[in-house]
């Protein structure tokens, strides 16, 4: 594949290496702007299904509902992203978002809506996601090259979590003054900066081999290489454990910001944002690594520190407190999934990738809506507070093993990539 990147600038830090190539520099651009809206909106949208119902079930419920279609779709995803072009299909995937967006922000001005209209939208954007995250994760390699592509997914990271921290400081402040409409709104706004940046790309077609294999047996093919590798697979299902238990507590930021805290929207948008704040000093600190020696060992200690931080975080009775512990678990769990996230695509050979990457997809994203059910039935027997205390007690039982049965065996080794 042709690079776009220029020539090495000895004064760009190689943390920021992947910056050198134009498409990446248009993407992550508008991809600041895009994101910032949608943490607005995602807090927004919890802060009001929470007024709307005071259930903790049901914010179990919503958050199923969002990431449900992941779990059985993103194998779709990936045929689509490995048969079809993927730059076309980013651009459609977040159209559609936007459209969605602005429903969403018609209903609440029009007084129409409601706990199930706001959990129906939930589930259409995580429909669209299930293509979009696949087929978006395997169009790095496109922007910037396999060199570059560690440094790329860490930045992207970077910029995410970013926006993590930023938009729901804002989407408290604009709750409180507005209201949640103007969440919607602007997020809606918001995804014209990333369909504009894409629209300005210059990006070279890449060769699609033919096949008639299903959709369904295309995501067998990639769950097999994935199953097939022990890093590959391990470090899957330590994340998988990281979403189905470890990553639940934003499930209950409603409940802790103003029934445990006695805040209001303002202090749900400082508790969003200081894990957000966390993860992009973990992913910028991640995309200083120009090696891949010792990935294991840091997915490990990343998932250790997670379950540490929930356990601490289910105790906690303060702002202060609980401020301190998200931002360390943000850090801790961004650097997880940047560092399984590289190790994967660092391995996959480019014909499975899309398909490798929508099995990536099922096993973090998937997994999460069967968590939030289950942390919301558990949470209505026991509190929220008992319930995250367990959920990383099982977190650290998980690193635990990994540790024994992984990182002791591997040690500092770290397998070629796949040609």
């Amino acid at each position: 594949m042709k690079s776009d990147r220029k020539a090495v600038n000895p004064a760009v830090s190689t943390r920021f290496r992947a910056m050198q190539h134009r498409n990446f520099q248009l993407f992550i651009a508008g991809q600041l702007i895009s994101l910032i809206g949608t943490w607005m909106q995602n807090m927004a949208q919890l802060w009001l299904v929470y007024q709307l119902t005071h259930s903790a079930a049901l914010l179990g419920v919503f958050g199923f509902a969002s990431q449900v279609p992941m779990l059985f779709l993103s194998s779709l995803g990936g045929y689509v992203g490995d048969r079809f072009d993927r730059h076309r299909g980013v651009i459609v995937t977040q159209t559609i978002t936007m459209i969605l967006a602005f429903v969403l922000a018609g209903l609440t001005w029009a007084h129409l809506i409601s706990k199930w209209n706001l959990i129906v939208i939930a589930f259409l954007v995580g429909i669209v996601n299930a293509f979009d995250v696949p087929i978006r994760q395997a169009f790095f390699v496109q922007m910037v090259g396999r060199e570059d592509l560690p440094n790329a997914i860490a930045l992207n990271s970077s910029i995410f979590n970013g926006a993590r921290a930023v938009g729901p400081a804002i989407a408290g402040f604009a709750i409180a003054l507005v209201g949640p409409a103007w969440c919607f709104f602007i997020n809606g706004l918001s995804f014209l900066a990333v369909i504009g940046a894409l629209l300005l790309m210059r990006i070279e077609p890449r060769e699609i081999k033919p096949s008639v294999d299903s959709p369904l047996r295309s995501f067998v093919q990639g769950f097999r290489f994935a199953m097939s590798d022990l890093p590959v697979r391990s470090t899957l299902l330590l994340l998988s454990t990281l979403s189905l238990f470890g990553l639940q507590y934003a499930v209950f930021m409603p409940i802790y910001a103003q029934d445990i805290l006695k805040g209001d929207a303002r202090t749900l948008g400082f508790l969003m944002s200081s894990a957000g704040v966390g993860a992009v000093i973990g992913a910028l600190q991640f995309a200083a690594r120009t090696h891949y020696l010792g990935l294991a060992r840091w997915i490990a200690g990343a998932s250790t520190t997670c379950a540490v931080c929930l356990i601490l975080f289910s105790e906690a009775k303060s702002l202060r407190l609980c401020v301190v512990v998200l931002f360390i678990m943000g850090l801790a769990a961004t650097s997880q999934m940047t560092a399984t996230n590289t190790l994967i695509q660092n391995r996959v050979p480019d014909e499975l990738r899309s398909r490798v990457m929508a099995v990536y997809a099922t096993m973090f994203m998937g997994v999460q809506p069967v968590g939030s059910l289950i942390a919301g039935g558990v949470a209505k027997h026991i509190g929220p507070q008992s319930t995250l205390a367990v959920f990383g007690s099982l977190v650290l039982v998980g690193s635990l093993i990994f540790i024994f049965r992984v990182v002791m065996k591997l040690g500092e080794t770290q397998p070629a990539a796949a040609d």
